[in-house]
């Protein structure tokens, strides 16, 4: 923490399902909602929130405000934010910014996306695409490896290229991606999903299924690839002294550093196919935050016990965990042959199913990790809960990483951890509406909503509870809003 900075704290989350892009909902509708649970979860009004950044790909100018005015109209600050995959942490890094550096007390963070089905494309065909540079440098850097020609959608091929150098240099292979074994990459993320019931994709497929998958690339079958999803993520950030002031101190989770990245001339000079994807700008970003944190380089990284990564492709998972230290330099290959990113190992690794299994709604998703790992980090994950984080000598547990990439590029990563003045068996968020308890092995509260549970859509849902009268109830203690969800008040 610099002179000029300030401590800042994740204080209020929300999830919508992600789910298959079939038009079914609409990003008013997605944003409501998990903007609505975010605040349920706080325990605060939309007048609550003094700024705003909302982050989206395919949505036309101002959606943002389209979104956060059916919370209320307060006349904030509200600013649009399009960074490609990684929109949705570059969203609550601004947010998180606003409040570290004292523009503002607290600040909200909303993510969404409605997509089509398919591969990526543009909505702009008149023009070269941002990621033609990108494109054409890794089809030169094709004759480099021993793969040769690939083919396939462009991100797909990019990444796969990117996992290819990584099998040349290290001696992995395809069967990392999707073998047999707890820890190999895509047959661990689907198994993970089967705990999360916000997840896109719950089939648990086997590695035989994922081998036999469609092939899309050389080096990448169908479910190894994320799918494009609709859905919609929020978080609400505060300062330590707002924290204290609202008795979030048993919920709020440090947002202890954080950074954003962009490509630098290796990227292209390099002729690199991992750099073309963003492999040093991963580990630059990685390695501020541990400094950052106080860490002497290269350090703090086995006090790290649960991780969300930007598996948008199983090669991407591979490279990601040598290029935020999680392994040795070369050795991604060898930590998930220890199955060290599973359940039972050094780290978890993608508990909430990661991209391929839970979706990637582009601007939601780097918001939906920090939504994951908030939850993990307080405890409240219920089955997809990674063990030991709290069983150290240090009472603040485990840290808790995110990392989220974007082409043409940029990386946010987060280092997030439960403070010291968290105290066990204090009053926290779980006493209001918004209540965790694992029901028949499914987490319902207003974030895990069970499959029968109505969504909170702009029919549904009476606004009253959240918008931006101070005369209204607050959304956490108002019975019919509670009842809409499923609960009674203060109870399930």
């Amino acid at each position: 923490m610099t002179a000029r900075s300030r401590r800042s704290f994740i204080v209020g989350v929300g999830c919508t399902a992600f789910i298959k892009p079939r038009r079914t909902r609409t990003t008013e509708d997605m944003g409501l909602e998990a903007g609505t649970k975010a605040l349920l979860d706080a325990g605060l009004t939309y007048d609550d929130v003094e700024t705003a950044f909302v982050g989206f790909c395919y949505g036309d100018s101002t959606s943002g405000q389209r979104a956060l005015y059916n919370l209320g109209m307060t006349g904030i600050p509200i600013t649009n934010v399009n960074n490609n995959c990684s929109t949705g942490s570059a969203a609550l890094y601004h947010a998180n910014n606003m409040v570290k550096y004292g523009a503002a007390e607290c600040a909200l963070a909303l993510g969404f996306e409605r997509m089509a089905p398919g591969s990526l494309g543009t909505n702009f065909p008149d023009r070269p695409s941002p990621l033609k540079p990108f494109d054409d440098a890794t089809e030169e850097v094709e004759e480099s490896l021993t793969s040769g020609t690939n083919f396939g959608p462009g991100s797909a091929r990019l990444f796969s290229n990117a996992g290819q150098e990584y099998f040349d240099k290290y001696g992995a292979n395809v069967k990392h991606l999707a073998q047999i074994g707890d820890g190999f990459i895509t047959s661990k993320n689907h198994k993970h999903s089967l705990n999360n019931p916000y997840a896109q994709f719950r089939n648990g497929w086997s590695a035989e299924q994922v081998l036999a998958a469609p092939q899309i690339t050389k080096q990448l079958t169908k479910l190894m690839c994320s799918p494009t999803s609709d859905g919609a993520a929020c978080c609400i950030v505060a300062s330590e002294s707002f924290v204290r002031a609202h008795h979030l101190e048993n919920q709020a989770i440090e947002i202890v550093s954080q950074a954003l990245w962009t490509d630098n001339p290796s990227t292209f000079e390099s002729k690199s196919a991992m750099e073309i994807v963003g492999f040093s700008m991963s580990k630059n970003c990685a390695d501020q935050v541990f400094l950052d944190a106080g860490f002497e380089p290269g350090e703090g990284r086995d006090q790290v016990g649960v991780v969300e990564l930007h598996d948008c492709f199983a090669t991407n998972e591979l490279i990601t965990y040598d290029a935020l230290g999680l392994c040795a330099p070369g050795q991604a290959a060898r930590l998930i042959e220890r199955g060290d990113n599973t359940y039972g190992g050094k780290y978890v690794i993608n508990p909430s199913g990661g991209l391929e299994a839970k979706g990637h709604p582009l601007g939601a998703t780097g918001l939906g990790m920090h939504f994951y790992i908030t939850m993990q980090l307080r405890g409240w994950a219920g089955p997809m809960q990674a063990p030991g984080l709290f069983d150290g000598p240090d009472e603040r547990g485990s840290f808790g990483l995110v990392h989220n990439v974007g082409l043409g590029g940029a990386v946010v990563c987060s280092l997030l951890r439960r403070p010291e003045f968290y105290r066990p068996g204090g009053e926290d968020g779980r006493h209001r509406c918004v209540i965790d308890a694992l029901i028949s092995g499914v987490l319902v509260t207003g974030n895990y909503a069970a499959p029968d549970l109505a969504t909170i859509t702009l029919t549904n849902a009476d606004p009253s509870p959240w918008q931006m009268s101070t005369k209204s109830s607050r959304p956490s203690s108002h019975p019919t809003f509670c009842r809409e969800l499923g609960f009674e008040q203060g109870g399930v």
